[in-house]
């Protein structure tokens, strides 16, 4: 029989949720974790993770039967027959496209904790003074040297292995011993620094792949299988760190299946009182009672809750008196980039299978550089040798095909950008009342675009990847101008917060102003984007909400 009052309730399982369970249970609390979709278990649960292409019936390709429940994720890339029950039955789930987005779910416990591409970076004040310099948007209410010590511990319990490199644009942190660059990639970058008088770098990715066994957890075995669930925990996920961590105060309480359709609030005392949760298998509804609520359901999917809850006082939700909740949406937009090969080590070979590559940080729009828009952006990409996928256009069937396959191909290189997208507030997501879900629910619209800014930096994006590679020796250079809509999987926004609550929907410890009980530490704070990954940003807040909210839950302020 379910216990239905809890000292903290945490909603949604995946890399913030993670931390949230992690940090209350280990401070006293009894915690219960609702997660809308199913269970997997860590090792057991990932079906695919040891199968080899040719034991897949389709060799890895998704059937025509599948791509009708996955229309966006099979037109945005990334959806293969050994990883297809790790994201969202579309169908089942729709929202609506009033511009095109492709939005990436993986609705179990875990979330996209088990997808991500693990990629590790902490923000500078570069990135959360860039607002008030520059009249955007509001102010972040906190700065750099606030956050540093709780970047430390995420970095630390997580497991980011890096190199230190003394750049004050992406401060180093706890790393791990990093990954190395192989020899082309290493030639690349010395030639870069070279080149650019040492305004450009090229290093190895920070990435949540460990180096070193801790915790219990294996360190990585060079698989590059990480989209299907890693059994030896060789790279953070919720199942491999953040839920063993709370199982292991025997304060956490899980509960798949659980989709939380409102947080209850009590107008008298003006805070939360819990959350209201329909099974997704029996459509029975439940109420669950807690002191604290932590929102961790995703950047969309918290603000749906908010639109759904308090409608009595707020017609657009809890949250909402500031005018802001599900506005200023932003994402990162994969920009241009080029490829090239590099002649002089063809006999050179490359060992195991990195799950890691190398990165560019941003150079345009700080120490003294000005450009024609704001901020600016980072390349990821790398260098091997090409596979027997190549194309050899001289031999064109045959075993002399086959033969020449069998031999390494040319070292080719490829960088692709990742650039910020300023917070627009006409950015926006919104409730669909015409379109229901699976469970007879209301669903989103959203409303999501790119501008002259972000369309200016395109074109930098392009051009300096093409010039770095041109300059750094390789040759027969392609270079790319991918004009994509907005998204990449980096959500962010929805619920901003900020110093006043006529402008931001939450306080700068990620408080709810309208209910100081609720927490909401997944995508959903984001005041802007930066241009790196966000989720170490994720954890390092979420750790810091925990701490003040156990703080203020002792001094009886909440």
């Amino acid at each position: 029989m379910d216990n239905y009052t809890y000292d903290a309730i945490v909603v949604g399982s995946g890399i913030s949720g993670g931390w949230a369970a992690k940090e209350l249970t280990e401070k006293g609390l009894k915690v219960l974790m609702l997660e809308r979709g199913e269970n997997i278990e860590h090792i057991t649960g990932y079906k695919t993770a040891t199968k080899a292409p040719w034991e897949f019936p389709h060799r890895d390709a998704v059937i025509q039967a599948k791509i009708k429940d996955y229309p966006v994720l099979y037109k945005a890339g990334g959806l293969n027959e050994s990883n297809i029950d790790f994201w969202v039955n579309e169908t089942e789930n729709p929202y609506t496209q009033v511009q095109p987005y492709n939005w990436r779910r993986g609705y179990h416990v875990g979330g996209r904790s088990l997808m991500w591409g693990r990629q590790s970076y902490r923000w500078s004040d570069y990135d959360f003074e860039a607002n008030a310099k520059e009249g955007i948007a509001i102010d972040w209410p906190v700065r750099y040297k606030e956050i540093a010590p709780w970047y430390d511990h995420a970095e630390k319990f997580a497991g980011i292995s890096g190199s230190l490199e003394g750049l004050p644009q992406l401060p180093d942190g706890q790393f791990q011993p990093p990954m190395e660059m192989n020899c082309v990639e290493k030639d690349v970058a010395a030639r870069i620094k070279k080149q650019f008088g040492g305004k450009r770098a090229m290093i190895i990715g920070r990435t949540a792949n460990i180096t070193v066994p801790m915790h219990g957890r294996t360190n990585c075995q060079y698989r590059n299988k990480c989209i299907l669930g890693c059994p030896f925990g060789g790279y953070f996920s919720t199942q491999s760190s953040t839920l063993p961590a709370a199982m292991a105060t025997k304060n956490l309480t899980v509960r798949p299946w659980s989709i939380v359709t409102r947080v209850l609030y009590n107008k008298d005392t003006k805070k939360a009182t819990g959350v209201e949760v329909l099974d997704a298998e029996n459509n029975k509804t439940y109420t669950y009672n807690a002191k604290i609520i932590f929102l961790n359901a995703s950047t969309f999917n918290s603000a749906w809750i908010l639109m759904h809850s308090a409608t009595d006082i707020w017609p657009e939700g809890l949250g909402s008196s500031s005018g802001q909740l599900g506005y200023n949406i932003m994402d990162h937009h994969v920009g241009g980039g080029a490829s090239g090969i590099m002649e002089g080590y063809e006999d050179k070979y490359t060992f195991g299978r990195r799950a890691n590559g190398i990165y560019i940080p941003r150079y345009r729009n700080i120490f003294g550089d000005r450009r024609d828009y704001l901020r600016g952006f980072g390349y990821q990409g790398g260098a091997g040798r090409e596979t027997w996928s190549r194309e050899i256009p001289e031999i064109s069937i045959g075993a002399d095909l086959k033969d020449a396959l069998t031999e390494p191909g040319n070292w080719s290189m490829s960088i692709v950008s990742f650039g910020e997208v300023l917070p627009y507030r006409e950015n926006r997501i919104s409730i669909n009342k015409q379109v229901k879900d699976k469970w007879g629910l209301n669903t989103l619209n959203v409303d999501i675009g790119l501008k002259e800014n972000e369309r200016k930096m395109e074109i930098d994006m392009e051009a300096d990847a093409k010039e770095m590679l041109e300059r750094s020796g390789m040759k027969h250079i392609k270079s790319f101008e991918q004009r994509k809509n907005i998204g990449a999987i980096h959500e962010m926004g929805s619920a901003r917060m900020g110093h006043d609550p006529k402008t931001s929907v939450l306080n700068k410890w990620n408080q709810v102003w309208d209910a100081p009980n609720v927490f909401i530490t997944d995508g959903s704070f984001m005041v802007s984007a930066s241009c790196v990954n966000p989720s170490l940003t994720y954890m390092a807040f979420t750790a810091r909400a925990a701490d003040h909210a156990v703080s203020e839950l002792k001094k009886m302020n909440i």
